[in-house]
């Protein structure tokens, strides 16, 4: 194997958490189902299909889109922890500081993009470009789109099983770990 394609258990365990709550499917379920009663039918295969594609995409190909755009990777990330840090402030307060339009039918839009790879998992990419292996950042999206399908599968029984109350407990959790991401991201990129 060559050192170049070195895996490392804990960088992809740590890019997994991150993705995972950044992500926030569990947390997304009550929308899934509200938008599985308005259409009538998720497509969980093609959905993930897509949200994978964007996200390795973006991996690969967000370096050279701000290249020319004239910014560097390490001004992105910060731009990208104060976007998780926001993220983590309307997950912990249950408030919704960012207002998004739901179309009524669903498709790609909006449940691959911008609910699974949307603003925040874009630039969480770029930012963790910067400070984890490229090939450990893959496993993790990997892993985290193999979830994303099987929640998406089990969106119903999931709800029942967690209730509204575990729920909650569950977004509020990963949003404590976000604001701790976000922080450390602003501070390995402006060497605070």
């Amino acid at each position: 194997m060559s050192k170049y394609l070195k895996f490392d258990f804990t960088q992809i365990m740590t890019i997994s958490m991150i993705l995972f709550a950044i992500i926030d499917i569990i947390g997304t379920i009550p929308i899934v189902i509200q938008l599985r009663k308005k259409a009538g039918y998720i497509e969980s295969e093609k959905a993930t299909l897509v949200s994978l594609i964007l996200m390795i995409a973006f991996l690969f190909l967000g370096t050279r889109i701000l290249d020319i755009i004239g910014l560097d990777v390490a001004s992105f990330a910060i731009a990208g922890s104060l976007v998780i840090f926001v993220i983590a402030m309307e997950m912990i307060m249950g408030i919704n500081l960012m207002k998004e339009d739901m179309p009524e039918t669903v498709s790609i839009i909006p449940l691959a993009f911008p609910m699974i790879a949307g603003a925040g998992t874009m630039t969480t990419l770029l930012a963790l470009k910067s400070q984890y292996a490229t090939q450990n950042i893959v496993v993790a999206i990997l892993l985290n789109m193999i979830l994303v399908y099987v929640v998406l599968k089990n969106v119903v029984i999931l709800e029942r099983l967690l209730g509204k109350s575990g729920l909650s407990v569950l977004r509020k959790a990963f949003g404590v770990i976000l604001l701790a991401i976000a922080i450390k991201l602003f501070r390995s990129n402006t060497g605070l």
